[in-house]
């Protein structure tokens, strides 16, 4: 009976009059619990307590941007499955009722000390606290420059409330709902209490993910050398099971204090260069006992599961994080069962996470300039995660289509679509789906934009804090980078990466989730889907003219080849340096032309100190001026895509229909269609002589409509005439066939981690493929040599060619073109794995033996696991290729475009450097930076890396 808190498996101490055998808190009657305690406690054995490694999603709702500063309501994390959403979506169909805590937190201005008014009236004036100059160059530590943040507390309000649906609607209301704090909290199951506390004092899901990005290249800690034969002090000195009796004995502080596992002795963090951090006690009392006890363990990060421990060793030859498998019973030494302990403080990397998330990241912005402020819909910044810039740009420029907003956000109402209704709280945030609604919805709807006044600046109340920082205003497309990184070797590390290469990455993975749920996102029963990708996919025509017989060949890539973006070169040869006259002021001195040229290290910040500041400015003007004398080459886009058309000619191809004789042909490329979008990428990079990735100094000059203002493309001439030609004579296709049946039976499998690598240096993912293709598919230093070899030639940029039915069928454990003398060879010889081992192994490594040996030894204890993988990936692939893809869509009778998005970098390469996004919207261009949104003055055209250009015929309200 859980209103008289019976609990059989919890056993009371013995011998006390207060407990029964069966009670686990002190005895209550029925009648003298209040009614909402009642019923909480009917309720309460489902709740669960969260373990350190499990994730608590209590930073934000899972199913929108709603965090706990959003409203007054905040957010409610279920207790039983940790998963936190907003009240109207926190019950699905198979849960009708629900224990929840509920998080609602304020950030709020810290009051200042009144003083009387001069003239001696009762009236009083708010004192300002007293600015001297900083003595430390540090930010927010006494001495120090002053910090924004330390203007701001912080205030948490918790309550537990029981929710249910409705039989008649469905809809969520609150059954009772009492605060939570330590007042109320005895009055509550233990059960209830325990669950409670672990969610308020867990890390949550939001820094575990960080932390793992943080990590992710950093060195595991080994352990200590020192753990098993520590020596321990028999003092007498026990430590108290409660965290409020912990703290530093040289300075009294509670926080960061650090337990030597030694002697006992709790002492505070080490004190930073800046003055910042602890009191440096621990590190003092391991010098000051002759560095004789170098162990140490952070109090409050303690659990019985001791992993999740921050232990650290001060030995000269370690001096770093460690693992001490024995911990357990060292501290058992000083009275603390590790069992009994929660997790109460911050391990240092999530600390470190928390100090690198408060980094400002402008690299470049028109800052020269002062910009007026935008907010609103569609007017909605995206907070950098570190190093995501390549993403916030990239999803901005997409959902900026009106047909993937419509079909992802739907109405403005952020809790209601089709996806979340179907997905549920507890997939949420793994579903690439829900996470695409959720991000469309925050930046069509702007339900999170910061509220500005007329003058472009924060319009400020008595009771509001709106400063750029406020987390209430805050959208951070955390979950949506962790879902669409975490099969990916490169996006789900915290590395910058390159904005074109996400793109296709996204919109590919957008469609294989679309397929699953097209009855939802479906406009009517009985109208045709059509993938994301559909609104920016084209095909390439490539018609090749043999020159001993002047036969033509058609190849047309316009179903599983697609093309999402078009990748244009930069003819370097044909660029001019334009006369001061003609380039104007403008565009030879303007802050955004600057402001490309400059790089993030001769940024100053306002917490420099004056000299400081001084130098580096100076730097960057002379720098600036330097880069003025040597004018920056213009070259027209129109020339860029002439080049991409022409004729070239391709040495030494063979021929089917000659018995494979070798004639040169002449080769050029044509759209297939003009879709209603195109991505076009200007090829900046390059690699230089020491084979290191280098930028283009060029300015690109696009056409511009000199009546109103806008950048307008004509591309008639680079559509394809459609196919053969009435007097052209065709190359033989039952020829080519049978010279097709010949080929290999597969073509090899391609590492997307060595594409990545590749793709870093500059070239094109059709190239990088290419170039895999030839050397086997994983080899990064075979295919770089194989560019050097073949970057100049005509369809080095061109995808690769289609496999022939039979190859295409071939995959996952398909080995029928494996070599069965090599595989009964390998068998024999290495004697510990199985035929289909073996012969998995030589199709992973193309038939080379050498190569499959050291494959299956360096894999051996996953081999089955990834032959199983292979097997369902190649079900997967087939059951997708059975689903015909849509016709291209296609315009006869409009070949214009309007560029309305740019995406800029600033970089050697596109792994490092910014990004930052220019849109046009309603006719002026906007400036999205990040968390930064403000009309542009002059959007960098010439500069960009991605260009996105609409058809002028395709209205603005048009649905997928």
């Amino acid at each position: 009976d859980p209103t008289t808190e019976r609990n059989p498996r919890i056993r009371p101490p013995k011998n006390s009059s207060d407990y029964d055998y069966y009670y686990w808190k002190p005895k209550m009657s029925s009648s003298s619990l209040p009614d909402a305690t009642r019923a909480l406690a009917l309720n309460s054995e489902y709740c669960k307590v969260a373990s350190p490694h499990d994730k608590v999603h209590k930073e934000e709702c899972v199913c929108t941007f709603h965090s706990p500063y959003t409203t007054s309501n905040g957010i409610v994390v279920n207790l039983s499955t940790f998963v936190g959403t907003v009240q109207e979506l926190a019950l699905n169909d198979k849960n009708q009722e629900a224990l929840l805590v509920r998080i609602v937190k304020e950030q709020v201005e810290k009051e200042t000390t009144p003083k009387p008014a001069e003239g001696g009236t009762d009236a009083m004036e708010t004192e300002e606290p007293a600015v001297s100059a900083p003595t430390k160059l540090g930010i927010g530590v006494e001495g120090g420059f002053a910090s924004e943040q330390d203007q701001y507390e912080t205030i948490a309000k918790y309550s537990v409330v029981h929710l249910k649906k409705t039989s008649d609607n469905n809809a969520v209301h609150v059954v009772c709902e009492i605060p939570y704090d330590e007042a109320t909290k005895n009055d509550l199951p233990m059960s209830l209490t325990q669950s409670v506390d672990a969610v308020i004092n867990h890390s949550g899901a939001t820094l575990q993910q960080d932390v793992q990005v943080w990590q992710m290249d950093e060195e595991k800690p080994q352990v200590s050398k020192y753990a098993e034969s520590l020596p321990f002090v028999d003092n007498g000195v026990t430590i108290s099971p409660d965290p409020k009796d912990w703290k530093c004995q040289k300075r009294g502080d509670h926080e960061n204090v650090w337990l030597n596992l030694s002697t006992g002795y709790m002492g505070g963090g080490r004190q930073h260069w800046d003055g910042s951090g602890g009191s440096n006690g621990a590190l003092d009392h391991f010098t000051e006992t002759g560095k004789t006890y170098p162990l140490v363990v952070k109090l409050g990060t303690i659990t019985g599961d001791i992993s999740t421990a921050d232990c650290y060793s001060y030995a000269s030859d370690e001096d770093g994080p460690v693992l001490i498998p024995n911990l357990a019973e060292l501290l058992q030494k000083r009275g603390i069962n590790v069992a009994a302990l929660q997790k109460t403080q911050k391990s240092t990397a999530e600390l470190e996470v928390e100090l690198n998330a408060t980094y400002a990241f402008d690299a470049i912005t028109e800052g020269n300039t002062k910009l007026k402020t935008v907010t609103g819909p569609e007017f909605q910044g995206l907070q950098n995660l570190g190093n995501s810039c390549y993403l916030n740009s990239t999803v901005q420029a997409l959902f900026h289509m009106p047909e993937l907003a419509q079909r992802y956000c739907g109405n403005n109402s952020i809790t209601e679509h089709p996806i979340l209704q179907s997905v549920g709280p507890n997939k949420a945030a793994d579903d690439l789906l829900c996470q695409s609604v959720k991000l469309s919805k925050a930046l069509s709807s702007g339900a999170f934009a910061r509220p500005i006044d007329n003058d472009g600046g924060a319009h400020e109340s008595s009771n509001n804090n709106n400063n750029e920082n406020n987390p209430k205003y805050r959208v951070a497309p955390r979950m949506f980078k962790h879902v669409i990184g975490k099969d990916h070797v490169d996006f789900k590390t915290g590395q910058q990466q390159d904005a074109a290469q996400f793109l296709q990455y996204y919109l590919e993975q957008l469609d294989r989730a679309e397929k699953s749920q097209q009855a939802l996102l479906k406009k009517g029963d009985g109208d045709a889907f059509y993938p994301a990708s559909h609104l920016v996919s084209f095909g390439l025509e490539t018609r090749s003219v043999c020159t001993a017989d002047q036969k033509v060949k058609y190849d047309t890539t316009t179903d599983s080849a697609r093309e999402t973006v078009w990748s244009i070169p930069i003819p370097m040869d044909k660029a001019k340096v334009l006369p001061s006259s003609t380039t104007g002021d403008d565009t030879t001195d303007g802050p955004e032309h600057k402001r490309h040229k400059a790089t993030t290290t001769t940024t100053t910040t306002a917490s420099s100190n004056n000299s400081t500041s001084t130098a580096s400015t100076q730097d960057t003007e002379k720098e600036e001026e330097e880069d003025e004398a040597q004018q920056t080459p213009t070259i027209s886009l129109t020339t860029c895509l002439d080049t991409w058309a022409a004729e070239t000619t391709v040495d030494d191809q063979r021929w089917p229909h000659l018995q494979n004789a070798q004639h040169p042909a002449l080769r050029r490329q044509r759209l297939a269609n003009f879709p209603p979008y195109l991505f076009l990428q200007l090829q900046r990079y390059t690699l230089g002589p020491d084979w290191q990735p280098i930028k283009l100094q060029v300015n690109l000059d696009v056409p511009q409509s000199l009546e109103s203002g806008d950048f307008i493309v004509d591309l008639a001439r680079y559509k394809s005439l459609g196919g053969p030609q009435p007097n052209e004579e065709l190359v033989p296709k039952e020829e080519e066939t049978s010279s097709d049946a010949a080929a290999p039976s597969a073509a090899p499998t391609i590492d997307q981690g060595a594409v990545a690598q590749l793709m870093d240096m500059g070239f094109s993912e059709n190239a990088c493929k290419r170039a895999l293709n030839a050397v086997g598919g994983s080899n990064v230093e075979a295919a770089m040599g194989w560019v050097f070899e073949h970057n100049t030639d005509p369809d080095f940029n061109d995808p690769l060619p289609e496999p022939a039915a039979g190859a295409a069928s071939s995959g996952g454990n398909d080995t029928s073109g494996v070599d069965d003398a090599a595989v009964n060879s390998l068998v024999e010889m290495l004697g510990c794995f199985t035929v289909d081992q073996v012969r998995f192994a030589l199709k992973e490594t193309n038939g080379a033996s050498d190569r499959a040996a050291d494959w299956l030894f360096s894999h051996m204890d996953d081999v089955d696991a990834l032959m199983i993988a292979a097997s369902e990936n190649a079900d997967t692939r087939a059951a997708a290729g059975s689903t015909s893809l849509p016709p291209l869509e296609d315009s006869t009778d409009c070949s214009t475009y309007k560029l309305i998005g740019l995406i800029s970098h600033i970089g050697k390469h596109t792994g490092s450097g910014h990004y930052v996004t220019h849109l046009l919207v309603d006719g002026k261009w906007i400036i999205f930076n990040d968390e930064k949104v403000a009309e542009s003055e002059k959007p960098p055209v010439e500069h960009a890396y991605l260009y996105l250009f609409q058809r002028t015929d395709v209205p603005d309200n048009k649905d997928l």
